[in-house]
Order: C-alpha cells, then structure tokens, then sequence
C-alpha cells in the first residue's frame, strides 16, 4: 500500500491538472470548496420543508409569500449595508452566519408550538427564501474580494462545484432522515451545516488576505468599507457596468420565468397525477446535478479562461435562444425535460460563475452592497415583475408555441448583453493591476 504522503502527492496533482490551480492556491481553494458545500447543503436541507411549510400557508397564497419575500429584501438589503459599512470583514460576514443560524434555531422551537403552526409556516417560507439568496450572495461577494480576477476564471468553477455537490446531499440527507428524525429536527442539522461553513470562512480569513504588488499596495482588506446605508443601490445606477449585470439578470429572470411557465403547462398537460409529475422534476434535477458537478470540476474553469467571459455568458441566453425555438416548433414534454436541463447546467457550470467573476474588477464596496443588492432586489423584483407579465399574456389565450416566439428576442438579447458585459470587464481588467490574490499568511 502506497504511504499516505504520496498519496496525498498524486491527488494534489491530479487536482492541478483537472482545476489549473497552483501550489499556493490548493488551500484556499479547497477550503471555499467546503465552505459553499455546507452552505448549499444547509439550504437543500431546508428546501423540502419550506415548500411544505408554502403549502401548510394555504397554495392560494403562495403570490403573496413571493411578495413578502421581495418587501422583506427591501427592508434587509439597508440593513445589511449599515453593517458593511461600520465593521471590519472579518467581523460582518460571521455576523450574517450567526444570525441565520439563531434564527434556525429560534423556528425549531417556535414549529414546536402547534397554535402558531400556519402563522410560523407562512414566515419560515420567506425567511428561507431570503436566507437562500443573502447567504449565496454574501458568499460569491467574499470569493470576489479574495480571488483575483484571473484567478476567479480559473476557479470558481471548481469553487461553484462545491455548492453543486452539496445540493445534491442536502436533498439526499433530508429524504433519508425527514421521517426518523422529524422535520423540525432537520433545522438542527442544517444550523450545524451552517456552522461549518463559518469554520470553513474562519479558516480562509485567517490563511488569506489581499497581495500588495510592488507598484500600487492594495487597500488593507479588513479595512471599513464606509459609506452610507443606500450606497448599494445608488451606486448600481450609476454605474453602467452595473447596470449591464442588472440587465443581464433582468433577461435571466424573464427567461427563467417563461420557462418555467412553459414547463408547468407542458408536464400538467402531460400527466395526471402528482407523482408523475414530481418524479419528472426529480429526473430534471438529478440529471441537472450530476452533468452540471461534472462540467464544473472539468470543464468551466477552462472554458472561461479560453473563450472569456462574454462566451461563458452567452452560453445561457445562446441555449435559451434555441430551446424556445424548438419549443415553437414542438411544444412537447421531452423537449421541455431536454431543453430545462441544458439551460440550468449550462448555467451553473458556465454563466454562474462568469457572473461571479464580473465583481472581481469593481471595488470593494460595490462587491459586497452592490452585488448584495442586485443578487437580492434586483433579482427577486425581475422575478415578480416577470411572473406578472407571463400571466397577463397567458390570460389573453396565448398558446405554448406563441409563449415561447414572445421569449426568443429576448434571449437573444441576453446574447448581445453577455458579449457587451465580457468586453467590458477585460477592458476594466487589464486597465487595472490586480490588487489582490491568494496566498498563504506568514506565522
């Protein structure tokens, strides 16, 4: 049996080959693996039980849960850029995992108390909402403050596949243990994810920090950020660049939405019963999972560092472009499995994380409110915004085919805006050093 340091040695390099990460980079990377593994698996865990506690509210009121979640992100985006704004890093992104993970445990013990058990369920539905987008968002703000944007394109496929691998364990521990456990106690099981993961940003706080290059030292990086609580959003208007991701996840959202329309209508029609129907979805996201963890640990990192970012971009639109097409011409129930499953692969083994790597060349503020806030308002408001105007074009007779002729130009808007967005963050890159990369602190 070989020793275990050379094992350890061949597994480093098949790792460099797969990832083209360097000697100096492994740790970190790993590490930020870990991390968004937890956190997407804390998220998985709970997903279940909030669709059941959308459901335990009354299916009639699902519109106003998605506009509660939408109010409630208005209220915390302010806040969240107060305490930006005053604290350190180090002492704010352990704050929004605290947080969370006292709030978990305070729905434990509230779920217990039957009385509230409708009034706690509609709440939990719009935390767990909230809790999903702020703690991605938080996330992929963090890995832009410390990875380079080199290095972002290398990475944060491989970083992205984590998230990946722990959405589908989340999903596996929560069937394996809802009905020995109880679904209450899956909330203790997420909250120790989440603990975890603050281990895991802990340890790349402490082993990273910002290179200073000999001919412009960067900013300390646990230096306050500064500013006033609405910086976020009014920065994002002011910024053209910012605008253009705003646009970009505007015409994602219009995509997403029309498809998911269109894919309701499709599988209703379809099948009958609801476990037809669900064990089609559950086809669609295994088969989502698996071809998306594979092309990101292989494929994204390469992809994105050949062909660019305005490619990696386009990809979601471009595959978009030709499934509406298709779904014109054959509006039919494979159509729909095959075309939703290219899209959300493609988008989270390319267009996700180039969207990530656009906030390594804009500054530190604008990484952590900026994007807290167009991952946030900006997204859940396209999605409400859209979800409308789905409906009011659907009442008015449209058929599957004329749905999916509506959303064409629009994808293929999102095409120019991608390849627009790309040019525009290689020309930020190279008109700037970058001031930041990983590497080990000294003792």
């Amino acid at each position: 049996m070989p020793p275990m340091n050379a094992l350890q040695s061949t597994g480093l390099e098949k790792l460099k080959r797969a990832v083209n990460v360097r000697d100096e980079e492994v740790r970190a990377l790993l590490w930020a693996f870990a991390y968004f593994f937890c956190l997407l698996c804390a998220y998985y865990v709970l997903r279940p039980v909030r669709d059941a506690m959308g459901l335990a509210g009354g299916v009639r009121n699902l519109q106003w849960l998605f506009t509660a979640t939408f109010l409630t992100m208005l209220v915390a985006v302010p806040i969240f850029g107060t305490i930006v704004a005053k604290f350190p890093r180090r002492v704010f992104l352990p704050w929004v995992y605290w947080f969370f993970i006292i709030n978990i445990l305070i729905f434990y013990a509230v779920l217990q108390y039957k009385p509230w058990e409708l009034y706690s369920a509609r709440v939990f539905f719009v935390w767990v909402s909230v809790f999903n987008l702020f703690i991605i968002s938080v996330f992929w703000s963090f890995m832009a403050d410390i990875f380079s944007n080199e290095q972002g394109k290398r990475l944060f496929g491989f970083i992205a596949a984590g998230g990946t691998a722990g959405a589908l364990m989340g999903p596996a521990v929560t069937v394996t243990l809802a009905k020995s456990l109880g679904t209450a106690n899956l909330l203790l099981i997420s909250a120790a994810l989440l603990g975890i993961a603050l281990i895991c940003l802990h340890k790349l706080i402490r082993i990273t920090k910002l290179a200073q290059t000999e001919a412009a030292p960067s900013p300390d990086s646990e230096a306050i950020i500064g500013g006033g609580i609405l910086n976020g959003a009014v920065q994002v208007f002011k910024s053209p660049y910012l605008i253009g991701i705003c646009l970009y996840l505007f015409i994602y959202t219009a995509i997403s939405t029309f498809l998911y329309f269109q894919q309701a209508h499709i599988v209703a029609d379809a099948f009958e019963s609801k476990a037809e129907r669900t064990q089609v979805f559950a086809v669609i996201d295994l088969s989502v999972g698996i071809v998306t963890l594979l092309m990101q640990l292989f494929v994204t990192g390469r992809f994105i560092r050949y062909l660019g970012i305005g490619a990696a971009l386009a990809v979601v639109p471009l595959a978009s472009l030709i499934g509406f097409i298709t779904l014109a011409i054959y509006p039919s129930l494979i159509a729909i499995i095959v075309f939703q499953s290219l899209r959300r692969s493609c988008n989270f083994a390319f267009s996700r994380p180039a969207r990530e790597v656009l906030y390594t060349v804009v500054s530190r503020e604008e990484k952590y409110k900026c994007k807290n806030f167009i991952d946030t308002v900006v997204y859940r408001g396209g999605d409400a915004a859209f979800g409308w105007v789905f409906t009011g074009i659907k009442s008015m007779g449209a058929s599957v085919s004329a749905m999916s002729l509506i959303a064409v130009p629009i994808a293929a808007l999102g095409c120019v805006v991608a390849i627009l967005l790309g040019r525009k963050q290689n020309l930020l890159a190279l008109s700037q050093q970058s001031p930041h990369t990983i590497r080990e602190e000294s003792s």
